[in-house]
């Protein structure tokens, strides 16, 4: 039962990373540094004052960065890349396997593949806010990236199964509405 909910717990933190990359893992590290969760010894670093500091500022720059205009769309393109990894390290930090390869590969396919999927999608539905609004409804889209961001990462801390359960919810439907995208430009 633990190892399923640290799956849920890692998966729940990795989709997090898909709306804003440093705000699950400030979070994460809040609730490390509080007890409420616990990281794998290769990630006591998650648990310091250092990391606190440093990925307050990161969460704090970040989330400035997206309400201005034109930076959104260049953070959209480099957050692709860092919410795998930040996704994969949050998953990885959070499951107990004692297995290195299969430790990492799941942390990978599980943490990076949600991360980037999660990710994806919010890049695709900025560039239609672009597109259709000219950029001016790219704030609103960002503030419930990181409404949904923070209420995430809540819930996988708190509530995993809860979280697993709305992280399904949220991939079937992104691959719905990509599904439906494709066949409607054929």
């Amino acid at each position: 039962m633990e190892f399923f909910l640290s799956v849920c717990l890692g998966l729940g933190l990795s989709a997090s990373c898909g709306f804003r990359v440093f705000l699950p893992m400030l979070l994460a590290n809040v609730a490390a540094m509080n007890g409420w969760i616990t990281p794998g010894e290769q990630f006591a670093w998650l648990t310091t004052w250092t990391a606190f500091a440093a990925l307050l500022t990161a969460t704090v720059l970040e989330i400035s960065g997206y309400y201005i205009p034109f930076i959104d769309n260049l953070l959209d393109t480099i957050a692709t890349p860092a919410a795998v990894i930040a996704g994969t390290l949050l998953t990885t930090s959070v499951i107990e396997i004692d297995s290195p390869i299969l430790h990492w590969g799941l942390g990978l396919i599980i943490g990076g593949g949600t991360a980037g999927m999660v990710q994806i999608g919010t890049g695709l539905l900025r560039l239609l806010s672009s597109k259709t609004t000219g950029g001016i409804g790219n704030p609103v889209v960002s503030t419930a990236e990181n409404v949904a961001s923070f209420s995430l990462s809540g819930l996988a801390i708190f509530l995993p199964v809860i979280a697993l359960v709305l992280v399904v919810f949220l991939i079937l439907w992104l691959f719905k509405r990509l599904v439906s995208r494709k066949k409607s430009k054929s």
